[in-house]
Order: structure tokens, then sequence, then C-alpha cells
């Protein structure tokens, strides 16, 4: 029986995974509301949901030790929590951006080196960053989120390599724009989502390919085909891609 954790639960990408999961896997589900999480999974056999402080490095390291002491060992650790919000860059206020920082970088950090020094000690595992397709491709009005993500990325990056001789895999997932509660506060207006809809992405489409890749080694997941293939063009054409991303392509 595997075991797998995930972190940011209640979202619409988590419950997806979750959902497509076998049933007999044993899933450590956490979230910020641990009443939303049992309403989330009170039919799902074999799941127990934990209540946290992402923003927390000390309530993320007390978890950790609680996971290893009541279950013994986790197979794949996925960080999944995150949120977004497409501001012009001098919105902001400083407290705006450590919050985000927090949430999608810093717990996604502490997590991955806290739970892959104990998968190195064990000599296997498997640690699935959720990133984004905005980590490797920068837009307007999403500095701060492509700021968090590619941090989350060459993080990752790095641990991979540092884990490969212990037989622990590190994925990135990233993944463009996808049909969830995430754009109720990066996108209130809909606008966005709207001038984007044929990149937009099912929660459906983005789990599977998420499951299918648990427990192998695979660098990174990217998605859809038409972005992915951009981030190509952007790697081998930067200045140009910066033209068409500031002129032709900004949907925000």
């Amino acid at each position: 029986m595997r075991i797998i954790a995930i972190t940011g639960a209640t979202g619409g990408l988590a419950k997806e995974i979750v959902k497509q999961l076998p049933s007999d896997d044993f899933v450590i589900a956490l979230g910020r509301n641990v009443k939303k999480l049992e309403a989330c999974y009170v039919e799902r056999p074999n799941t127990v949901c934990y209540e946290l402080d992402m923003s927390s490095d000390e309530a993320i390291g007390a978890m950790v030790e609680k996971l290893y002491a009541e279950h013994g060992y986790i197979d794949v650790f996925i960080n999944n929590a995150g949120y977004g919000d497409f501001s012009e860059f001098d919105a902001y206020t400083t407290a705006e951006i450590r919050d985000m920082f927090d949430i999608n970088t810093f717990a996604t950090m502490t997590f991955s080196r806290l739970v892959g020094h104990r998968m190195k000690k064990a000599g296997y595992g498997h640690i699935v960053n959720i990133a984004s397709i905005a980590g490797l491709i920068a837009s307007a009005k999403s500095s701060v989120y492509s700021a968090t993500k590619f941090a989350v990325i060459g993080f990752s990056n790095a641990l991979r390599l540092e884990l490969a001789d212990s037989n622990v895999y590190v994925t990135t997932i990233n993944p463009g724009p996808i049909a969830t509660s995430f754009f109720d506060k990066a996108d209130p207006s809909g606008e966005y989502l709207k001038s984007v809809g044929r990149f937009v992405l099912q929660p459906e489409e983005v789990a599977r390919r998420t499951v299918a890749i648990l427990g192998k080694n695979k660098r990174e997941v990217n998605m859809p085909w038409s972005i992915a293939a951009a981030h190509k063009f952007y790697t081998l054409f930067p200045k140009i891609a910066d033209f068409l991303a500031r002129k032709v392509f900004n949907y925000k």
C-alpha cells in the first residue's frame, strides 16, 4: 500500500488527483480547514485529514514529525498548495509578496527538504511539486506569482540532482491555466480566463497526467502541448518571445 500525502487538498486539482488514485492508496490530505477536508473525502476509504498552517515553518516541521510517527513512511509527497494574483507589479505591498512566497514557495521548499531528508535515509520516495508554466514563461501582471513558481522549479531541479543517487525522484508539474477555483482570487473579473479559453486545462487531465507519473523518474510534465512548445521557443528566441508575450499574447 502506497502512502501519498498532498497539500492544498481542498483545491480542485488536489481533489481530482485523489479521486483518480487507486482506492487502496492511503492518502494524507493536508489543508487549512480540517472540516472542509473531511467533507471532501468523507466517502473515500484509507484517507486521513490534517489541518495545517502552511505559512508556519514550525507547524510544517511538527506535521512532518507527526506524519512519520503515525504512519512510518511516505511514498509520495505532492506539494500542491498555492494561489495566484494577477496585479501590476507596483500594486503589491511587501507583505502581500511575502505571503505568496510563504505558501507557494517556502512551504514547498520546507516540506521537500524535511520529507526529502527522510526519503533519502529510507532510500526511496517521490516528491512532486505542482509548479506552473508561469515558472517557465513569465508574463505581464504575474511578476510575483511567476517568481514564486520560478523559485519552486529552480529548487526542484537542484533537489533532483542531490537526491538522484538515493533513489528519490523529484518531479515538477507545470500546467497552464486550469479551470479551478484558483481564478476566483487570481482573476476575479473572469476576463483573463475567458481570453485564454483555448489554452485552459481541465483538472481531470492534469490529475491524470500527474497520477500517471507517481513513482516514476520523470523530470517534469509541461502542459498543454501548445504552451510547452512555446516554452521551447521562449528558450531559443528570448527577445522575440518577450516581444510576442508583451504585444501579441498578453491576455491579462
